[in-house]
């Protein structure tokens, strides 16, 4: 389907191309798998006992796995879609743009944002760090599954268009050799980043203290520099109270499920015990690690609470983690107090709040008045140095 065949009731009418002022390197998108990815990804003898897209009594199109059931929620592909018409209900594929799910389509998507790049997360039937497949009754099946996601994204989306999209894959994290295998395999072929559980033991997984595990696992992410990229919401979302708005209140508190993650990772010690390693924390926004480095200040300086490692727990935050943001109009003044180097950009396409088509705007609107300099390094060459990507010959904006 092209996007001149989208039904015009559902749709906006096709965006004009973005001018471009900024070059652009998005570090959150999502992919939405489609239909023949297990087809043709999974070993034949375990397609039967893979996903699968089933159709429903009401003509809604969905996921089934271990005999449950995953939707493509409203707001997880309404990019371009009329306001009206979203709704939190199961999709057809028809009812998204093709670049949900397709990779021409995607590029063209990017070009029409003014986009020079994105690095892509998993959607419903694989969980944003390949959980549903990691948790699977079957683990044999679970394993396979893990191996065809990456084999999908790497033949059909990273290969062709290496300049394009950035490599990000899942691996199976309930074995720790299983893991390591695949980061490795993933790394030989130019993965540069894994996306992990926000906090792994909310999900059914080991907690980041349980050294026989999580050990040889980072140590693969260090020994290859594959970044590790921690998705808001991927360990579930806030613990919210009976009968309260969950829409809501769970997208209010997206900044404060990365802050509860990067703090946790943070005195896992793994940043302490591995300097080389690298952490992405994606779309919780930058407003709290400003008040994290602070505190982290504080219990040193006052209380006494942080000692015991022989660097400051806020330099060590500054030297292994990454921030990423959509915008943050009202926190972007604590850049330099975060480390301006620290900072990355995304789109979130093709989500509810992302800003696709108008990230060219969004980004001369609330950033506008920034140096030059500081806006290509949230823009695109942070982005581009963390995960070891290309970048254009010309960077926008030029002095």
């Amino acid at each position: 389907m092209t996007a001149a065949a989208l039904d015009p009731e559902l749709f906006l009418p096709e965006p004009e191309p973005s001018e471009v002022q900024y070059t652009i390197i998005s570090v959150d998108d999502h992919v939405v798998e489609p239909p023949w990815l297990f087809e043709r990804y999974l070993p034949a003898k375990l397609r039967d006992r893979g996903p699968k897209i089933i159709e429903t009594s009401e003509g809604h199109e969905v996921w089934q796995f271990e005999g449950e059931f995953f939707t493509q929620v409203g707001m997880n592909a309404v990019a371009g879609r009329r306001p009206e018409s979203v709704r939190l209900e199961p999709f057809r594929f028809e009812q998204m743009r093709p670049g949900c799910y397709d990779i021409d389509a995607r590029i063209s998507d990017m070009d029409l944002g003014g986009i020079w790049a994105q690095m892509n997360f998993p959607s419903q039937i694989t969980g944003f760090c390949g959980r549903i497949f990691a948790n699977a009754k079957d683990k044999e099946v679970g394993r396979a599954c893990i191996r065809a996601w990456n084999d999908w994204i790497y033949e059909e989306w990273c290969n062709p268009h290496p300049e394009r999209i950035i490599p990000c894959g899942v691996t199976y994290l309930q074995n720790p050799e299983w893991a390591v295998e695949e980061i490795h395999r993933n790394a030989e072929r130019g993965f540069v980043s894994v996306t992990f559980p926000e906090r792994p033991h909310a999900v059914g997984m080991p907690n980041l203290w349980d050294r026989a595990h999580w050990d040889p696992i980072v140590q693969a992410c260090a020994d290859t520099d594959t970044v590790i990229s921690l998705h808001v919401g991927s360990s579930g979302l806030y613990d919210l109270p009976e009968n309260s708005p969950a829409v809501q209140l769970g997208s209010t508190m997206f900044g404060q499920l990365s802050l509860a993650a990067c703090a946790e990772w943070l005195w896992s010690e793994y940043p302490v015990k591995h300097p080389n390693l690298k952490i992405a924390m994606s779309e919780g926004g930058i407003g709290w690690v400003a008040m994290l480095m602070d505190r982290l200040d504080n219990i040193i300086d006052r209380s006494g609470y942080g000692l015991g490692w022989e660097e400051r727990p806020a330099d060590v935050l500054k030297r292994n983690f990454w921030f990423c943001t959509l915008d943050d109009p009202g926190t972007i003044s604590t850049r330099h107090r975060i480390g301006i180097e620290n900072i990355l950009f995304e789109s979130d396409y093709p989500h509810g709040d992302g800003t696709w088509p108008n990230s060219q705007r969004v980004i001369r609107e609330v950033w506008g008045d920034l140096p030059k300099n500081e806006l290509r390094m949230l823009c695109s060459e942070n982005a581009a140095g963390l995960y070891r990507h290309p970048l254009p010959k010309v960077v926008l904006p030029e002095d």
